[in-house]
């Protein structure tokens, strides 16, 4: 199975594993070489990070893309196709960065694991939380 790791998912990798469920470390694990790291996490991070707020994201976008390689996650670039399946996708969420990481998910047959479980109604191949 081929994964998307959300931004919060991706950052408790990082930096906080025990708050993912050990079944989802698991299915993250197993998918060693097939588990992807969106370039929008990275700029959400990045967007954030300078803020130094309490829920600032732990350290910088140039920093969780390092890390993120090291670990052995493959990072997923922005395409046209994405921005277009955003477009047709229902407003079941809010937030327009995880409607954009859904579409990728969907239009590359990614599985998103996030904590986000609003997320799940856009596919039941989202694995949440």
């Amino acid at each position: 199975m081929s994964l998307l790791l959300d931004t919060h998912v991706l950052i408790w990798a990082m930096n906080d594993p025990e708050r993912i469920p050990a079944r989802i470390r698991k299915i993250i694990e197993a998918a060693a070489g097939e588990a992807f790291v969106s370039h929008v996490s990275l700029w959400e991070i990045a967007t954030k990070y300078p803020l130094g707020r309490k829920t600032t994201p732990p350290q910088s976008a140039r920093e969780t893309a390092e890390d993120a390689a090291t670990a052995g996650f493959r990072f997923l670039p922005l395409q046209l196709d994405h921005i277009l399946a955003f477009e047709r996708i229902p407003l079941l969420h809010g937030d327009p960065t995880d409607r954009l990481l859904v579409a990728q998910a969907l239009t590359e047959s990614l599985s998103l694991v996030t904590h986000d479980e609003r997320l799940v109604a856009y596919s039941d191949t989202v694995i949440s939380w």
